[in-house]
């Protein structure tokens, strides 16, 4: 069984940054797959961002050319750099990692986008 912890969300001004980590409490180097997913009420969680284990990265196109996501392998983490912050952001993320045995979740980050 591996946790996910989710943190770095918050609220931020229009324009600002903001970086998530997915801190996991086993080694990932067995993950393929890590992302991070977004939810707002109402609404499908949807993808944001994703990282293989080869190190290959998909974003939604929301999220391109002001998110970036990246692993550290040695640290059991992974992130989401998010630069240039709308209001539109404002969601809980959440992180999701994928091995051949299961598909784990985070508990969600709020982040909070507003003036």
């Amino acid at each position: 069984q591996v946790q996910l912890v989710e943190s770095g969300g918050g609220l931020v001004q229009p324009g600002g940054s903001l970086r998530l980590s997915c801190a996991a409490s086993r080694s990932i180097f067995s993950m393929y797959f890590m992302g991070w997913y977004r939810q707002t009420p109402g609404n499908e969680r949807e993808l944001v961002a994703s990282i293989s284990d080869a190190g290959s990265t998909t974003y939604a196109d929301s999220a391109k050319g002001r998110f970036t996501i990246s692993r550290d392998n040695a640290k059991n983490t992974v992130y989401l750099q998010m630069n240039s912050l709308k209001p539109e952001d404002t969601a809980v993320y959440y992180c999701k990692m994928v091995n051949s045995m299961a598909i784990y979740w985070g508990q969600g980050t709020q982040v909070t986008v507003s003036s």
